[in-house]
């Protein structure tokens, strides 16, 4: 299976045990979600607040045989296809700073 990463990073992929599997570049197409904010109110401090309506995904190929899509975690969570992935969970190095993910994921 060919997997595509249509997200601008470089994918950094390891096991539940902290193997590193694979790396997986930025195809150089970015897959986005238009996303609408619509002003709901203030927090203490008039701290504006917001409800986001996510609408039409952009840059996210149709389904092809044989091949698995990674996008954003918020472009995956719009999206109801089973060849779509985000990034797993953030595993991060000794000193706190980010160095991949655990896995990908699906909603």
């Amino acid at each position: 299976m060919e997997i595509i990463n249509l997200t601008p990073h470089t994918l950094n992929i390891f096991s539940p045990q902290g193997e590193e599997l694979m790396k997986i570049k930025p195809s150089g197409d970015i897959a986005r979600v238009d996303v609408t904010m619509e002003g709901s109110g203030t927090l203490p401090g008039n701290v504006p607040t917001f409800v986001a309506t996510y609408g039409d995904i952009k840059a996210l190929p149709a389904p092809e045989a044989g091949k698995a899509f990674i996008v954003s975690g918020i472009v995956e969570a719009a999206c109801d296809r089973p060849d779509v992935y985000a990034p797993g969970e953030l595993l991060r190095d000794g000193a706190g700073h980010p160095k991949g993910c655990v896995g990908l994921k699906q909603t």
